[in-house]
């Protein structure tokens, strides 16, 4: 199937509001097996939406609109599809009545425009919006389909994965399975290259890999007759990727990297403390938003300044004075101090020049090194980024810091 995805609103041509459902979107009917060939922009004007709208037709199967379904006189998006699909905008009872409880639950009075947006067209599958007022809607004409969906995203996200994607799925004469494999330590251009034996003439499963900060992934999918033959290929190709790639790969769940390491540490009880210095709590932050996370998650310390590393960690003088904050002496005593403070199994420091500025010949920007700690072993790591962007660096960072704790945690002996 091919899709094109058309954005209405006039504030996002001027800049106002930026694109992020065209993101999602492709993202997710990527994931489906769907082709999305086209994103189209345009703004609240009847004539030239219908116009895209026809245009989008001809090459596409699947439209989706995103936008102009409010109460408001510009919001026309259904309007249009009428026209374009040769139907007619009808009151629906089910929609009125959850758009007047609507505001009843709330205790907000109800304009008189809003009743607009209980009219859909007379043809169309109707699809509630669990977390607004504006329901969405499919309407098929003559093999064309098109899928109308509110605008803002936390309205959007929801109703395409409740409504919207299962009534695709249910349209599909195949089952699709893909799965997510994590990386880090190795960038997508070498992923690809050392992943090209299983990537080269591939037709069925398909292998894509994609980078994001620091990090690179690998979607494997399937489209088989059967769900379970889908899933049986894709489990087929998982254990060759890893024959290729295993040194690299962290989940094969699509788990973040703090989710993995927030599990296991939940799993084997085993209690965490981070002092950090240039990545200012960023650890700390990414642990802390794991559910779960406070039976083990002990105490992050921010220790930016000498003088807080020395207060709070314990880092001698002598040392700071010798060897500069930006040192695998000073990790080490960091971590070490944390340890002693803290009594949590796994420590870790971080200590380095995030950038843009602050960096030498000697110690460049992007010099970075993490200590960690879990019960007696202790390593410290020198990072050399060679980037001097500052939040590149500092996600980085977080990332690699977690990346050998999660070692650490795998290559523990209980």
């Amino acid at each position: 199937m091919k899709c094109a995805i058309v954005a209405v609103g006039t504030e996002l041509l001027f800049g106002h509001t930026v694109n992020t459902d065209a993101v999602y979107l492709s993202q997710q009917l990527n994931l489906m097996g769907i082709d999305v060939l086209y994103h189209y922009t345009v703004g609240d004007n009847p004539k030239r939406l219908a116009d895209i709208l026809k245009m989008a037709m001809k090459d596409c199967d699947l439209v989706i609109t995103t936008g102009g379904t409010g109460p408001t006189q510009d919001d026309l998006t259904k309007e249009v599809i009428c026209q374009v699909m040769d139907d007619v905008l009808v009151e629906d009872p089910h929609s009125l009545d959850r758009i007047i409880k609507h505001f009843e639950r709330r205790q907000r009075p109800m304009s008189e425009n809003n009743l607009k947006q209980a009219m859909m067209p007379s043809k169309a599958v109707v699809f509630d919006n669990n977390n607004g007022t504006a329901p969405g809607f499919a309407l098929e004409c003559e093999g064309k389909i098109v899928i109308c969906l509110p605008g803002p995203p936390n309205e959007l996200n929801p109703m395409f994965e409740e409504s919207a994607k299962p009534w695709l799925m249910e349209r599909s004469s195949e089952a699709l399975y893909y799965r997510t494999i994590h990386t880090f330590g190795i960038g997508e251009s070498m992923l690809e290259t050392k992943l090209l034996p299983l990537i080269d003439g591939q037709t069925d499963p398909t292998l894509a890999t994609y980078a994001k900060m620091g990090e690179a992934t690998v979607r494997i999918a399937s489209k088989r007759p059967t769900l379970e033959e889908a899933r049986s290929a894709v489990e087929d190709m998982i254990a060759k990727v890893y024959d290729y790639v295993g040194e690299y790969i962290y989940s094969t769940e699509d788990e973040s990297l703090p989710q993995v390491v927030g599990q296991k540490l939940i799993s084997k009880n085993l209690t965490m403390s981070t002092a950090e210095s240039c990545t200012g709590g960023m650890i700390a932050a990414a642990m802390t938003d794991i559910s779960g996370i406070s039976a083990v998650f002990e105490r992050g310390i921010v220790t930016y300044s000498n003088g807080a590393k020395m207060d709070e960690l314990g880092v001698l003088e002598e040392t700071l004075a010798q060897y500069g904050a930006v040192s695998p002496q000073t990790a080490e005593e960091m971590v070490r101090g944390l340890k002693a403070k803290t009594g949590s199994r796994v420590c870790v420091s971080v200590t380095g020049i995030a950038g843009p500025g602050g960096g030498t010949p000697e110690k460049p920007v992007g010099l970075i090194y993490v200590g960690v700690m879990l019960d007696d072993r202790m390593e410290v790591f020198e990072l050399r980024t060679n980037n001097t962007k500052r939040q590149w660096n500092r996600n980085y960072t977080m990332l690699f810091a977690l990346y050998q704790v999660n070692r650490f945690i795998d290559e523990m002996t209980e």
